[in-house]
């Protein structure tokens, strides 16, 4: 199960509490600083990548600590609560994070390139593909992407669209076809219970599927700079899983970390994937949904049995939304529409064969096609 000898592309996930600066105030005691970074760590880190770009490996960084450095720059002694300020943050510390990474990678003789993110470029379907091709382009030519949120430009509000940069690590494993997502974090690995609270907790080895009990195993969120929790590293364990994805969730700050994971050496928490999605499947998965389409329980066996959504199964329809875009289908599975929630509400209980009566001789005949409907839970 550990043997990742074959694993040709490997994405690294580093935690914002990582990749902190400390310094030693006497021997008893190590402070952390006000979001500095830890230069001899990436430096370090660099290496172990480069190790592997030796192996004939591919490898994505997907990092985060850019509000970080910027509330160290701008000497913020608690984290930024508004928005703007943590745009502000994130501004001033994301070319201060990838100067750290340039001077590092240039140590190995190895080149670096920035890749910003925001959720409106992986849910629109184009950009989603653009992204792609510009990441292929890179690992091609030998050439390390760092990924990051593009928090100082996001409409979201920050934290909440990737959460720490954990469920982007996942979307970009699943997005890029990798064999193995490592996210590495400030802990040795997940536990059955929250070692903070309990003396008596004990590691996962394995999770061979993410249940209830897994998922209540989950302890709260990290450090004043960080948004993550594990909570939100088990959600990016579920999102690569559904692309085949293994995933090794393990401390960031043990010797070799990376190099000894890819050895096969039993280390941090392994989490098995469970199915495999096409590519165009995963990106409607992991997109946010623009409305829902309430349908009724004949409407939800027909396409769990892989058959097409006709409007007659169609009970109402909650959002705006404009066909081609991905809607929820009772909260139960996403798919990609044909139709626009305006036409939706006129065809709604109708027959399929009025679909043309009523918008036209060139329309679909279907809301949507097998292909384009996929359920969340399995």
């Amino acid at each position: 199960m550990r043997n990742f000898s074959k694993s040709k592309r490997v994405v690294i996930k580093l935690g914002t509490n990582i990749l902190s600066a400390t310094r030693t105030a006497d021997k008893a005691a190590t402070l952390t600083t006000n979001g500095g970074i830890d230069s001899e760590y990436v430096v370090k880190m660099a290496g172990q990548v480069n190790s592997l770009l030796k192996m004939g490996k591919q490898v994505v960084i997907v990092t985060s600590g850019a509000i970080g450095m910027g509330a160290g720059q701008l000497k913020l002694s608690n984290k930024p609560g508004d928005v703007r300020m943590r745009q502000a943050c994130a501004a001033i510390g994301q070319p201060m994070l990838m100067a750290e990474y340039r001077k590092a990678f240039e140590q190995f003789g190895v080149t670096v390139a920035q890749v910003l993110l925001t959720a409106e470029v992986l849910n629109n379907r184009k950009t989603y593909l653009n992204l792609q091709n510009s990441i292929e382009t890179l690992l091609k030519l030998g050439v390390v992407p760092v990924l990051n949120e593009n928090d100082s430009i996001s409409t979201a509000e920050i934290g909440t669209a990737f959460g720490d940069n954990d469920r982007l690590s996942a979307l970009v494993a699943s997005k890029i076809d990798a064999d193995l997502l490592i996210i590495l974090t400030d802990i040795d690995a997940l536990y059955d219970k929250d070692p903070k609270k309990h003396a008596d907790a004990k590691p996962i080895d394995t999770v061979f599927e993410i249940t209830e009990e897994i998922l209540k195993s989950a302890g709260s969120k990290g450090s004043k700079f960080s948004t993550g929790g594990m909570k939100t590293k088990i959600e990016a364990a579920k999102v690569a899983s559904n692309a085949g994805c293994k995933i090794v969730l393990a401390n960031g700050k043990a010797e070799n970390v990376i190099e000894r994971i890819i050895a096969g050496e039993t280390i941090g928490t392994l989490f098995l994937p469970k199915r495999k999605l096409s590519n165009r499947e995963r990106w409607i998965l992991n997109s946010t949904p623009a409305g829902v389409i309430n349908i009724d329980d004949g409407a939800i066996r027909a396409v769990k049995n892989k058959k097409s959504l006709l409007p007659s199964g169609i009970k109402s329809i909650e959002g705006t939304f404009e066909a081609g875009e991905v809607i929820w289908l009772n909260n139960k599975a996403k798919a990609v529409t044909n139709f626009s929630s305006a036409e939706l509400e006129t065809l709604a209980g109708k027959h399929s064969t009025e679909i043309r009566k009523l918008l036209g001789p060139k329309r679909r005949d279907v809301v949507a096609i097998p292909e384009d409907i996929v359920f969340v839970d399995y």
